[in-house]
């Protein structure tokens, strides 16, 4: 029996040409995987169409938009996931969602083996196997481009030589990859980190030097999920589309990042998630409001973490389906309104609203009606200081106290 190879398929010249040459560098059949996470551009059937047309001998094709926001994003987003407190995972989240139908039609179709075009100097090589293995030990994983010499300018020769029927000549000076989240840029000029990134780099998001007139919006959540946009029910998919559109008409969510990749590297990044920056920041200040002090204060360690999991390909790994457990713990509560003001480049939250929150005015005021009993405040600040009163006293006993003739403490 022949061998039968899954390969994540976009449908551009090298996973176009990666079928063939895959089939001729190893003998085995190639079955094209195609997963929409709502990145635009050609129709799934037409991408279907022409990994058979390229030698596929099955096409498999998969709408996982909702998917994918249900069951990725807002995970993120009740994460505040941000690496390096900038990056809010736009690409890291997708190799998962990706990987999880690579596996269900090798299951299906009977591969032996996952196939994907990433190079050997990024991550993605490392969330695509990492993921294959945790879901499917079994599989073997081959990249084209890292271990069968699959390069650009071979990748436009084999492509004319076989008559492909993918475009060979258009150039495009950018590497990008984008889905419903936001969008990657990298590569060409933008390597050398001291050149500014020029207007032909975004797409997602407009100019926000000449904003349009502010946007007023209203996100209504529940258990950290956004259900409703000025009132108006939305899925989580619907939730993210229409932030995308109205935060970017106003420039929000611009990222220019050196980040450190996992293989050891320092990358220069350009980023647009208007969506996701505009609903993250929604949702960090609804949890300012309904979240205890503690277990806010200890849930910014975990979301830091959770986002370097996630970053580093380990999405099904044991501490971050731990980390899972704790973080959904913590959404019960966040339920509520959030008001924010959408305009040039900035998402600026205005109001809060929450049956659940903390804020208590009558402690919190200090206008007549303070329930807040001041008299309390003295002996506990006595307790509260009081080991640094000892350490203090020790330390002037020893000779050691604070200095105050030298004019600096």
């Amino acid at each position: 029996m022949t061998d039968r190879v899954v390969l994540a398929y976009s449908g551009g010249l090298d996973t176009s040409v990666a079928i063939g040459w895959i089939g001729e560098a190893t003998g085995a059949e190639v079955i094209a995987v195609a997963v929409d996470l709502g990145q635009g551009g050609e129709d799934l059937e037409v991408i279907r169409q022409r990994a058979l047309d390229c030698g596929a001998v099955e096409a498999y094709v998969a709408d996982a938009r909702e998917e994918f926001a249900a069951e990725y994003c807002m995970p993120a987003l009740r994460a505040n996931a941000l690496y390096m407190d900038r990056y809010p995972l736009v690409s890291a989240l997708s190799r998962p969602t990706i990987v999880k139908h690579l596996v269900r039609a090798a299951r299906q179709f009977g591969a032996t083996t996952v196939a994907h075009g990433c190079t050997g100097k990024g991550n993605d090589q490392v969330r695509f196997e990492v993921a294959t293995t945790s879901l499917a030990p079994d599989l073997k994983t081959i990249a084209p481009v890292r271990d069968l010499a699959l390069t650009r300018e071979k990748a436009i020769a084999y492509a004319e030589k076989h008559s492909l029927p993918i475009a060979t000549t258009k150039h495009n000076p950018f590497s990008i990859d984008q889905n419903v989240w936001g969008r990657a840029i990298e590569t060409g000029f933008l390597e050398d980190i001291w050149n500014g990134p020029t207007k032909d780099v975004y797409s997602y998001t407009d100019d926000p030097t000449f904003p349009p007139v502010a946007d007023e919006v209203v996100i209504t959540f529940e258990q950290g999920v956004p259900v409703a946009i000025d009132g108006v029910a939305v899925t989580p998919l619907q939730a993210i589309q229409e932030m995308n559109r109205r935060a970017g008409a106003q420039g929000v969510g611009r990222i220019d990042i050196v980040e450190d990749r996992l293989v050891g590297i320092k990358s220069r990044e350009i980023y647009e998630a208007p969506g996701a920056m505009a609903l993250i920041t929604a949702h960090q200040e609804l949890e300012n409001v309904t979240i205890e002090r503690e277990q806010a204060r200890f849930k910014r360690g975990v979301e830091q973490r959770w986002s370097e999991l996630v970053y580093d390909g380990m999405w099904f790994s044991p501490l971050k389906k731990s980390l899972d457990v704790f973080i959904d713990d913590t959404q019960r509560y966040v339920s509520g309104e959030i008001r924010m003001t959408l305009h040039g480049g900035r998402a600026t939250v205005t109001g809060r609203r929450a049956e659940t929150s903390l804020y208590d005015f009558n402690l919190a005021t200090y206008d007549e009606g303070d329930s807040f009993d001041q008299s309390q405040a003295k002996g506990f600040l006595e307790i509260f200081g009081l080991t640094a009163k000892l350490a203090a006293a020790r330390d002037v006993k020893f000779g050691n106290g604070v200095d105050f003739g030298t004019g600096t403490l």
